[in-house]
């Protein structure tokens, strides 16, 4: 299992989302503090190496097209790689540029075009950050599913679709953990 991110990183990175405000912004489960730390400890679980799980912690500083609040807008981008490096610092920008109506349905599939929404551009990520945007997305989704069954019920079967298409993209851990959420046994039920 790889290490956990350098505890120090990882108390700047919390200390620098405190300063920003994420303690105090309403978000589903909490605040996003709390949402952004329990995707981190998912990234952990699945086993996933410190700059995913430092991304998971961040990859709301600079909005989705999901959740259009920035804690820093992208002509600051210096400011969070001094505080978690280059690596996860790319993974973050990466998640909060995409535009996932355009990229997402395609993501898995061999030379998957990716749609930035910042500057409306067209790439070709590396396997391994199209890895880490997919294990980082499926941690943020499934962390909401699991706190909320109403989510669950609605968007269950959408994020069970997408977690399909992306699967050669997830670790095991990432896809069981997913489907154990989303496609629960009936059994298990009991």
């Amino acid at each position: 299992m790889p290490a956990a991110p350098p505890p120090a990183a990882a108390d700047r990175a919390v200390a620098l989302l405190r300063r920003l405000g994420a303690a105090r912004i309403a978000h589903p489960g909490g605040t996003l503090l709390a949402h952004l730390q329990r995707v981190r400890a998912r990234l952990a679980a699945w086993g996933a190496r410190p700059d995913l799980q430092l991304a998971g912690l961040c990859h709301a500083f600079y909005g989705t097209d999901g959740f259009p609040v920035t804690l820093l807008p992208l002509g600051r981008r210096g400011e969070l790689v001094a505080v978690i490096g280059a690596e996860a610092e790319a993974i973050v920008y990466l998640y909060a540029s995409c535009d996932r109506k355009a990229t997402c349905p395609a993501l898995a599939d061999t030379g998957a075009v990716f749609h930035d929404r910042f500057t409306g551009r067209a790439h070709t990520p590396e396997p391994r950050l199209l890895r880490d945007f997919a294990e980082l997305s499926a941690a943020n989704e499934l962390d909401l599913a699991r706190l909320d069954p109403a989510l669950r019920e609605r968007r269950g079967p959408e994020l069970l679709a997408l977690f399909t298409r992306f699967r050669p993209l997830l670790s095991r851990p990432a896809w069981l953990d997913g489907h154990a959420i989303l496609a629960p046994s009936p059994l298990a039920r009991d």
